[in-house]
């Protein structure tokens, strides 16, 4: 059985989240689901999908936000952390701690 690693999110607004794994056989039913019939992908379906499977603290829903920005902040960094594809946000960050430790 499989053990379901967590990570902590944190939004360019200073929140934390806690997202969970849910697995890899529920993560190819996330990517199924998520798409319309031309397989593009649904914001409103991966924000549920993410908000309902992904983020276990706090819960949220869709509703739970006022911006829609932030909203899609979390959904996406879910979505990248269950896919294992890393977070572009991240990547910049970590970029540009390497260019400043080559300059000292």
């Amino acid at each position: 059985m499989a053990t379901f690693k967590q990570k902590t999110i944190q939004t360019k607004n200073g929140k934390s989240y806690i997202a969970q794994h849910p697995g890899v056989r529920t993560v190819t039913k996330i990517n199924d689901r998520v798409k319309n019939k031309h397989g593009i992908p649904s914001e409103e379906k991966v924000c549920d999908e993410m908000f309902k499977l992904v983020i276990v603290e706090p819960k949220v829903t869709i509703e739970s936000f006022d911006s829609y920005v932030e909203m899609m902040e979390l959904a996406n960094k879910a979505y990248y952390f269950v896919t294992g594809v890393d977070d572009p946000e991240e990547q910049k960050e970590d970029d540009a701690d390497d260019d400043q430790q080559t300059r000292s």
